[in-house]
């Protein structure tokens, strides 16, 4: 799969993440014909983050709430290592691209929540991190449909 192709997928599956309505991309146009469906994906992607201490984020995202616009994505991506990073102190392991994916959907499920007006920014934050973070090992898992399942 090509990196734009990831990046593309990427995008939407966040797009679709933070919208309630299930048909929030139209999954019939062109790239359709390998099976990829955001909306499908997004949904998995709840379940994965729906698992989340409310007490163990909200203070991140104090961190969130004061960083710039321009400062999100790093913003975002250091609550997301330290969320991680908790979870991983308690199983005593090294956290794995599952725990980062687990981790980020975590905090933008809270942020969806509880600080609607920072989704904008969030959503873009997310989808910056999981492109720089994690597209190499979504691809390695053969796309997003494989690395959900795994």
């Amino acid at each position: 799969m090509a990196p734009t192709d990831l990046q593309n997928q990427t995008n939407n599956i966040v797009l679709c993440l933070f919208d309630d309505q299930a048909g929030c991309i139209e999954t019939d146009g062109i790239g359709d014909e390998d099976g990829f469906d955001p909306v499908k994906i997004a949904s998995k992607l709840r379940e994965i983050g729906d698992d989340y201490d409310e007490k163990r984020i909200q203070p991140l995202i104090k961190c969130l709430e004061q960083a710039a616009s321009d400062q999100m994505v790093s913003a975002f991506s250091s609550s997301v290592e330290s969320l991680c990073q908790s979870w991983v102190v308690q199983r005593s392991e090294v956290a794995s691209e599952k725990d980062l994916l687990k981790a980020s959907v975590a905090v933008a499920l809270y942020v969806k929540k509880n600080c609607p007006d920072m989704v904008g920014t969030v959503q873009d934050a997310m989808a910056a991190f999981l492109n720089t973070r994690l597209a190499n090992w979504v691809a390695s898992q053969g796309g997003w449909d494989n690395a959900i399942s795994c």
